[in-house]
């Protein structure tokens, strides 16, 4: 037994005495699969650190008993539980003392790293002296607080910028990046970097003679944190932020810049500024809306199981949109054959996908064996074999229907075939199948490796095995699914349409697409609907057009009505309704005396809640829960909101409903209200 710990039970810590003296301390979370920090688990580890310190040993590792990484940071359900509560500001200070006690025990600290390292995992190894990582691909260290709309809070602000120095710190901090351990080491994150095999005896070692970090890195961790250098870097890191996120819309990344700038002194002092800050953000509608989002995020994660039994898939259409869904598919791990009509068009796909390998596959000797899964297939020989088929072809009815008769006959009995169908019925699309049970639509969304969604499409004939396999495909393939019914539009398009549809209207009457794209990202969208519509490609919003407008009954701008000329398709020609220059829209100047329509914001987004209300009122979802997470990861429907419905219950449905009827006033019926504005699931 430990000298100091006689007598002493714990449930989530080991500590164990090796001959050479050094403590291995094992952090071994009592009924749980993941290592996460709960209150009761610091409260154990402050007891248990505050004995060894009265008999301190020659040396401590700290690492996980968990098979699955080190520590995934703090228990966010708890997180949460304390917010409702009032006492965020209790754990904060646990966490703070505990980790502040862990870097005062007068013997040498190591972390030993392996797997994930989040938020709070990094932060205890921060309060270490020394850290050691595994070399192994699964090994990532981040500090993502900020995508939770706070920032690290157990002194992982404090120490960070005067370990590595503040222009990496800011990095890791204000983007919530995860870094690898080559890339931790390079930024002086980590010590050493070794074999997982190696890793306890390497942390050991470390323990046992110590190390002298480099004099650059010390140097660098002192300078940039001086008084005079927070003065100056301080300006540029909010420049930098206010780049990507508006303050007034995410706040933490602006605190955190602004406490750090203002905040010198010792420890304590520095500790307690932070405590602050964070107890303040955690309060914020952005940070629980954030934390709703993650909530929304782990929701769907758990929708796929585990075996899908798919192992082979089939694609065809070697467009953009197949073309990609195959590439992700190979680089994922599946085995992957690619068809259409004309060798050239798979050629291009072919090209496309070994850019994203050489992007996505960073140890280049590994690409070759990612590569061969993907295979060029003209004439269709993989259908026979293939577990799933996926239809990525024009989007036409008669034309898919003809599809599946050719390639029906050849599915082996359990495979499945499924359409990227954008926002036809798939009740239109099963007509003349034999076996409609197996039959899903799997709708992607473009770009297919930055959207993390996908729509898994029911009809009424759909068997519910087929959803399930689907989803734990989606999960295998690092997506998100999210079981929508097959209507025209699905979820995500019908809620996009009407949006879209109102900022071409606008567009019309001669309100410039800029202030137009201008009012929607000052709303939170990450991008305005007047480049989106150019993104898209005009000949694709047309054809949705044909296909959503008569179904939601809403009138077309003559832009839309008619299929663009030739060339001048948007993006995708470098001329739309803007001209585009290196991937990027030339938005034409607006004149300075322009005044924007005090309605316009409200004429752009409530089309969107409108269409919301109506679809959670037919069942095109589960729930408003679901509806939100499928419209935030489908659209990036500004997250810091939490989704169509949660805007609404926050702004008050009376309220926007009063919006809604004085826009139809002015406007005209296309904004009056859809059937669904009396529920009670709205008001929840």
């Amino acid at each position: 037994m430990i000298a100091g710990l006689d007598g002493l039970r714990f449930s989530h810590w080991q500590a164990e005495q090796r001959p050479d003296g050094v403590v291995l301390l094992t952090f071994d979370r009592a009924g749980e699969s993941v290592n996460t920090f709960a209150q009761d688990v610091l409260v154990e580890l402050d007891a248990l650190l505050e004995r060894l310190a009265l008999d301190p040993p020659k040396g401590l590792v700290l690492r996980s008993g968990k098979a699955r990484g080190f520590i995934a940071g703090a228990d966010i359900r708890e997180f949460a539980e304390f917010d409702a509560k009032g006492t965020i500001g209790d754990s904060i200070r646990r966490g703070q003392q505990a980790f502040q006690r862990l870097a005062e025990l007068p013997c040498p600290t190591v972390a030993a790293i392996h797997g994930f390292c989040m938020g709070g995992g990094t932060e205890i190894s921060l309060a270490c002296r020394y850290r050691v990582a595994s070399n192994d691909p699964s090994t990532r260290i981040g500090l993502p607080e900020v995508k939770l709309g706070i920032y690290p809070g157990w002194g992982g602000s404090v120490r960070l910028p005067r370990l590595v120095g503040t222009p990496a710190a800011m990095d890791m901090m204000l983007t919530g990046r995860t870094l690898s351990a080559s890339a931790a080491k390079g930024i002086g994150l980590v010590d050493r970097v070794v074999e997982p095999a190696q890793l306890v005896e390497a942390a050991v070692a470390l323990a046992l003679k110590g190390e002298v970090r480099p004099f650059k890195q010390r140097f660098m961790g002192w300078l940039t944190n001086i008084w005079p250098a927070r003065q100056l870097l301080a300006p540029m890191l909010v420049k930098q932020v206010a780049r990507k996120a508006r303050r007034e819309h995410y706040p933490a990344p602006y605190a955190l810049v602004e406490t750090w700038r203002r905040t010198g002194g010792g420890i304590q002092k520095r500790l307690t500024a932070e405590r602050k800050s964070v107890v303040k953000l955690a309060g914020t509608p952005t940070a629980r809306n954030l934390t709703r989002v993650f909530f929304l995020q782990e929701r769907l994660k758990a929708l796929g199981g585990k075996d899908s039994g798919i192992a082979r898939v089939h694609v065809v259409g070697a467009g953009v949109m197949g073309g990609d869904i195959a590439a992700w598919a190979a680089y994922k791990g599946f085995e992957v054959t690619l068809q259409d009509r004309e060798q050239v068009y798979i050629d291009k796909a072919m090209a496309r996908a070994q850019a994203l390998f050489a992007k996505k596959v960073k140890v280049e000797a590994k690409r070759p064996e990612v590569a061969a899964r993907l295979k060029s297939d003209l004439a269709g020989e993989g259908v026979a074999g293939a577990d799933l088929v996926i239809e990525a072809i024009v989007e036409q009815p008669e034309a898919k229907r003809a599809l599946y008769a050719g390639v029906e006959p050849k599915l082996k009995a359990d495979a499945l075939l499924t359409t990227n169908t954008s926002s036809i019925p798939l009740d239109e699309l099963r007509t003349g199948l034999v076996r409609p049970a197996q039959f899903a639509g799997l709708h992607y969304f473009n770009p297919v490796a930055m959207m993390p969604l996908v729509e898994i499409v029911r009809h009424d004939a759909m068997d519910a095995d087929t959803e399930r396999r689907l989803a734990a495909f989606c999960k295998a393939i690092d997506k998100l699914p999210v079981p929508v019914a097959g209507t025209p539009g699905f979820l995500v398009n019908r809620l996009l349409f009407p949006y879209m549809l109102e900022a071409a209207t606008a567009y019309s009457e001669g309100i410039p697409g800029a202030v137009i794209d201008r009012a929607a990202v000052k709303f939170g969208m990450p991008m305005g609907p007047i480049e989106l519509i150019d993104t898209v490609g005009l000949d694709v919003a047309t054809g949705v057009c044909a296909e959503l407008a008569p179904f939601l009954g809403l009138p077309v701008p003559a832009s839309l009505s008619t299929p663009p000329e030739a060339g001048k398709r948007g993006k995708k020609d470098g001329k739309g309704l803007y001209t585009w220059e290196d991937g990027k829209p030339k938005k034409p100047e607006v004149p300075k005396d322009y005044k924007v329509p005090a309605d316009l914001e409200d004429r752009l987004i409530l089309p969107l809640v409108n269409e919301a209300v109506a679809a959670l009122h037919e069942g095109v979802v589960a729930d408003g829960d679901l509806l939100d997470a499928g419209v935030i990861f489908g659209t990036g429907f500004a997250p810091f909101r939490g989704g169509p419905i949660q805007y609404l219950r926050e702004s008050g449905v009376d309220a926007v409903l009063l919006r809604l009827k004085a826009l139809q006033a002015t406007h005209g019926d296309r904004f009056a209200p859809r059937p669904g504005w009396d529920s009670p699931a709205l008001r929840k």
